[in-house]
């Protein structure tokens, strides 16, 4: 199957094709025609997957043939990184087609609040916004939803997870009951069927299980006490020529401390956390992308919230809090088919929830020697250590282990 198979507008095709889209996604296969068809849709498809093109490809073609043009399409995503990767992506795929979009999220000054309340007033054919700053926009009557067709939740169990449910609902009860919405999710804990039962309208339902790590990934472990985390990860970085690293840990505290590490030590690495302003954050990422930056230090919002191509190594500075967030953290190397190295530092009281990641994705990862200078790490014995809360209170569900709500 190619795109052309979907018969999509000639001036959003060429867009495709100028973007080198030939042959879609397993998602976008499935999801596209339902989309075309106006169907509620709810769909499991982790980050990686091509799920933004699945929906706002025939969103666009949608939209290309409307004769009264209005707000059309509303996507509220979980972070501003995911909505400015959003916005980038439709100005890539609209290009040809005269179809506009607008990021509106917080952080930045008052010029910024300023800049997006005049953008939306003005109008655009999309808005892309994370639920806190359109709260604030809704509540100064700046947004008008009575033309909008379009509904779509972008990463909708992180959203949840941050909170972010009733403020969900309250932005629904200000859109128009004939539309169509489609909900995106990585995985599908309750809450989300929740949601879905809520918003949507007999939807169709759209599966694509969550991928093992993709082939070309080197997956590695090392059993460390966390006393030796610090001088471990600077030998890794230090012996191997990694033009591009992600660090992930699991606690902005941990982000900040190994920033400051970082700096002391005068390696090229940026920490990237909430408390930066705007400003700061967009100027870290244009940086690592723009490969000006080697080494980027975050937490799980940087697994889903940024697309960078040509990453060489991911290093789990702790293990992810769940098997899940495994799979898309070392998702950020070895993408497009190219190949990278994922390392994770396996501390006592993490080996149980790590023997659960191995469960979930089906393989044994090989666990390194420490180089002998650290010393002896601890015994690596699984099914006799504890992970803490982890075992009581996590089941396995469709998507993986999720909390219990």
């Amino acid at each position: 199957m190619t795109f052309q198979d979907f018969n999509f507008d000639p001036k959003l095709q060429e867009g495709l094709e100028s973007m080198g889209y030939a042959k879609p996604t397993p998602i976008q296969e499935k999801a596209i025609p339902t989309i075309l068809e106006n169907r509620d849709v709810i769909a499991c498809a982790q980050t990686g997957t091509g799920k933004t093109a699945a929906y706002i490809l025939p969103v666009i073609h949608k939209i290309i043939g409307t004769d009264h043009r209005h707000l059309n399409t509303l996507v509220i995503a979980p972070t501003r990184e995911l909505a400015q990767q959003i916005d980038q992506q439709i100005e890539g795929f609209a290009y040809f087609t005269g179809v506009s979009s607008i990021p509106v999220y917080g952080g930045g000054d008052g010029a910024a609040w300023d800049q997006q309340k005049k953008a939306l007033e003005q109008g655009a054919d999309i808005v892309i916004a994370t639920p806190g700053r359109l709260i604030s926009l809704l509540a100064g009557d700046t947004v008008i939803f009575d033309h909008l067709k379009h509904l779509i939740l972008d990463e909708a169990d992180r959203m949840l997870d941050m909170g972010f449910f009733e403020d969900i609902v309250r932005i629904i009860s200000y859109l128009p009951k004939d539309r169509q919405t489609l909900l995106f999710s990585a995985t599908m804990p309750p809450k989300i069927r929740q949601l879905a039962n809520k918003i949507l309208n007999q939807p169709a339902e759209i599966n694509i299980a969550i991928a093992k790590p993709a082939e070309g990934i080197l997956q590695q472990a090392y059993v460390v006490h966390d006393s030796q985390k610090p001088a471990l990860l600077t030998h890794l970085l230090k012996t191997h020529a990694w033009n591009s690293v992600i660090i992930f840990s699991s606690t902005k505290e941990m982000v900040k401390k190994l920033g400051a590490t970082f700096e002391r030590s005068g390696l090229p690495a940026k920490a990237f956390h909430s408390d930066l302003d705007q400003n700061e954050r967009e100027d870290i990422l244009r940086a690592f992308k723009s490969r000006q930056l080697s080494i980027l230090i975050g937490t799980d919002v940087l697994s889903r919230g940024i697309d960078v191509e040509g990453i060489s190594a991911v290093i789990n500075y702790d293990v992810p809090p769940d098997p899940e967030d495994y799979v898309h953290r070392v998702g950020r190397t070895a993408r497009a088919e190219t190949t990278g190295t994922a390392i994770t530092f396996i501390n006592e009281k993490d080996q149980r929830r790590f023997f659960q990641i191995e469960s979930l994705i089906g393989s044994t990862v090989p666990k390194f020697p420490l180089p002998p200078q650290l010393g002896p790490g601890p015994a690596y014995n699984p099914e006799a250590k504890s992970s803490g809360s982890f075992d009581k209170k996590k089941k396995f569900s469709r998507g993986g282990f999720r909390k219990k709500r």
